[in-house]
């Protein structure tokens, strides 16, 4: 099979196209012919090298997204599933290939009115908004900052926001025209990477999804409201600085409030509720699977060089 690897972490051109073994799976596993694979920001930070843990292996096949039909289970896995389709999660490590391995509890089944291209662009994101905003116990009528809105978790955080009544949904975004097209989505204000441009934009956030990180989170820290919460999701834009709790010390009186969300403290059977309402959602036309582009494969690397330029609008997928 084809699959694309990392050969040397750091810049895409480390990145390259192999012939692999198709894997076997085993206790518990299924197997599935990609038939599309989801590009996600923990991507790029494993490429780059933010990950210690992955970057032991180089030769690593990267990607934990992929959508397409299961050609074969292991032991102790119902047989029924060979021929169903389905959106897999991978670990970290082992989509971006035309073959690959889950655990049978971390694959859904699809409608057919759902495309396996719709399915990685909703199936990690949408749920890493939905329980991101849970954490943060966004109420209605309270107003929420979305940083990094043009990926395709923040496009699904500011939907969800929407949904849930947030009185103002203001978005970070790279650029004015980015942030006209947020608009259709929910959001009432834009700002641009520093939270600056829009002067009729509040000063303080009940809550802020935060996917970027980076130098610049002390700076968003700050720009919680009193009860505020903070809730990040990714560093995108690097790790945030060593003394970056130094922020919530300083708001002290205020009570703010710094978390993180990872999907892997989510219980299994949970998780897989919310991904079937969110895919079942964007059948009804109520949850946006926002794709900017599908490329073949063997343009891993391009993909990748369009997420580091931040040029990218809701997800790009592989497709083999």
């Amino acid at each position: 099979m084809r699959a694309v690897i990392i050969r040397t972490f750091g810049d895409p051109s480390g990145m390259e196209v192999t012939d692999l073994p198709v894997p076997t799976p085993g206790v518990g596993e299924v197997l599935v012919r990609t038939e599309a694979i989801g590009v996600g920001g923990v991507d790029v930070v494993i490429r780059r090298g933010g990950i210690a843990e992955a970057t032991r292996d180089s030769g690593m096949i990267p990607g934990s997204e992929a959508a397409g039909v299961v050609t074969a289970t292991g032991a102790d896995v119902d047989p029924a599933w060979v021929g169903r389709r389905v959106w897999a999660f991978t670990g970290i490590s082992g989509g971006y290939a035309e073959y690959v391995i889950a655990r049978a509890d971390e694959i859904v089944a699809l409608s057919s009115e759902l495309s396996s291209v719709q399915a990685v662009t909703l199936g990690g994101a949408a749920p890493v908004a939905h329980f991101a905003l849970e954490r943060a116990h966004l109420v209605e009528g309270e107003s929420v900052l979305v940083r990094g809105a043009a990926g395709s978790i923040g496009l699904a955080g500011v939907e969800l926001a929407a949904r849930a009544g947030a009185a103002t949904i203001a978005v970070t975004t790279s650029s004015p025209e980015r942030g006209e097209r947020l608009r259709a989505f929910g959001a009432t204000h834009v700002l641009d990477r520093a939270g600056a441009g829009d002067p009729n934009a509040l000063d303080g956030f009940d809550v802020i999804l935060d996917i970027v990180g980076g130098p610049d989170l002390p700076r968003f820290i700050e720009r919680l409201a009193p009860n505020g919460r903070l809730i990040a999701v990714g560093v995108v834009g690097g790790f945030p600085p060593a003394d970056f709790g130094t922020a919530l010390l300083a708001g002290f009186r205020r009570s703010i409030t710094f978390g993180t969300l990872s999907l892997d403290t989510v219980p299994r059977d949970e998780l897989a509720r919310v991904r079937r309402e969110m895919f079942d959602d964007a059948v009804r036309g109520v949850l946006s699977p926002v794709v900017h582009d599908t490329l073949p494969l063997s343009a891993a690397a391009e993909a990748h060089r369009l997420m580091d330029a931040g040029e990218v609008f809701g997800r790009i997928v592989l497709v083999p």
